[in-house]
């Protein structure tokens, strides 16, 4: 597999970049540098505009038939590269090898599965009850802004409604993490997509994401990452009226209560581990823990065991261990963040500064849990995006309520109960795009997003379709 990301994908063949610049690809387990990334331009994202504007004029008239047969074709290939893509995931941004193939890589084929479900049900023209008919349509040419922590899964998030719906799709993915990329880019163009329905571009947010948003001849732009980016890909996107997805951040709120029982030690291990998962960084980690008053000093135990327990190590080991963070820029951002919740007076269970005993090179970081955390504190309002635990008490249920929904986000949310009356009681109360019920997991083809500053819009599934759809009327005499 090759290291380097030097040449783009646009107009159904492989090019040099316009732009000069180039960063290095580093490998976060060794701190070695194992390839070179281009940089591109707006040259590059006019380029690739052009191609998809001509593709769009056939491309976007292409049958249900024809498009599912294409999706068909994406999801058995990914599905025989599999490995190709948990090798480059694993090398380029530390995740665990075992992970990397069952969970990262497999996003892949999952995705694809819940969209070819999705659009085998989707009806593209009905009529209502009052004689007119309605006719679903691509919304036109698209430019997909994915980040590092689930490469593959956020690109099929994107790429493949895109493709499903008659819409060409310019994709800019990480620059951090542009080996997979190029793996599925690979993967589209054997499976047959025509040229110019889709493009491959590397490069910053600042330059060929801001000129993604900025241009006119695109209808619509997708974007995962933070919030504060977000925000500048809504504005940049302004001027020209495009439609904005965005999938952001997250601070999610797992909410144990003492009726778990038996289970308690079960589920709040779970939730450990859950939040560690990818070593937390996932945009819905239940980084919250709210517990309720009557089990707290025993969850808190059973959570510094958990963190204890957690193994970190090398990406390229086979096992359920955690790697590292992904760049020495994040390494070095939740160690701040660490280095506050002490300050803050939180009490410090498990983990702290520093790497795990052992692992003086790679951006590792120690499984770390915090107890007596406020939710005002920095640790509990800030998305950390490591594996930092919070612990917050909560009196009752109506309390933990309260605590899990004072936060400017709102993508996940988890309950743990022995109740399932209070499960599906608490579950309509919180402000949360997902809510997890005792350790239950989002299936392929199920709406992903969230409320509030976690963004708008959903992935996966016919919502998922609908994103890149314009809805015609058609009134006859």
């Amino acid at each position: 597999m090759t290291s380097d990301a030097l040449r783009y994908y646009i107009g159904g063949q492989w090019v040099d970049p316009l732009g000069r610049d180039s960063m290095a690809i580093m490998n976060p387990a060794t701190e070695e540098r194992i390839g070179t990334v281009s940089l591109g331009s707006s040259a590059d994202v006019e380029r690739a505009v052009e191609a998809a504007t001509d593709a769009f004029e056939t491309f976007g008239r292409w049958s249900k038939a024809d498009r599912l047969a294409l999706l068909r074709r994406i999801r058995d290939l990914t599905a025989e590269r599999r490995e190709d893509l948990a090798q480059a995931i694993s090398l380029e941004m530390g995740a665990p090898i075992t992970m990397a193939r069952e969970m990262q890589a497999e996003a892949g084929v999952g995705h694809a599965d819940g969209f070819i479900e999705a659009l085998e049900a989707q009806e593209e023209r009905w009529t209502l009850s009052n004689g007119d008919t309605l006719l679903r349509e691509p919304i036109g040419p698209a430019g997909l802004i994915t980040p590092w922590n689930w490469p593959i899964n956020q690109i099929a998030l994107k790429v493949l409604p895109a493709l499903a719906t008659g819409c060409p799709a310019i994709l800019k993915p990480s620059e951090y993490t542009p080996l997979s990329a190029l793996v599925f880019a690979g993967i589209l163009h054997d499976a047959g997509v025509p040229a110019g329905a889709f493009a491959l571009i590397s490069g910053t947010g600042p330059e060929v994401g801001d000129a993604i948003a900025r241009h006119p001849d695109l209808a619509m732009v997708s974007f995962t990452g933070s919030t504060r980016a977000g925000v500048s890909v809504s504005k940049s996107a302004a001027d020209s009226v495009k439609r904005v997805t965005l999938e952001l951040g997250g601070k999610s709120p797992n909410l144990v209560f003492a009726d778990c029982g038996a289970d308690l030690e079960t589920r709040v291990r779970a939730s450990v581990a859950e939040c560690f998962l990818n070593t937390g960084q996932s945009c819905d980690a239940p980084t919250r823990l709210v517990v309720e008053r009557a089990c707290y000093d025993e969850v808190v135990e059973i959570a510094r065991a958990a963190a204890e327990e957690t193994k970190v190590g090398d990406p390229g080991a086979e096992g359920d261990h955690i790697g590292p963070l992904f760049d020495r820029l994040q390494w070095d951002r939740v160690q701040e963040r660490i280095a506050k919740g002490i300050a803050e007076g939180a009490r410090l269970v498990a983990g702290g500064p520093g790497r795990p005993e052992g692992l003086n090179r790679g951006w590792y970081a120690r499984p770390t849990v915090f107890a007596d955390v406020r939710n005002d504190m920095a640790i509990a309002r800030e998305e950390i995006f490591g594996p930092v635990l919070s612990i917050i008490s909560a009196q009752d249920e109506d309390e933990a309520i309260a605590i899990a929904n004072d936060t400017p986000y709102g993508l996940a949310a988890y309950v743990q109960t022995g109740d399932p009356v209070r499960a599906e009681r608490v579950a309509k109360r919180l402000r949360a795009g997902a809510v997890h019920l005792n350790g239950g997991g989002l299936g392929w083809g199920t709406p992903f997003g969230g409320y509030k500053a976690s963004g708008n819009g959903r992935e996966g599934g016919t919502l998922g379709l609908e994103d890149y759809q314009e809805v015609k009327s058609l009134h006859f005499g």
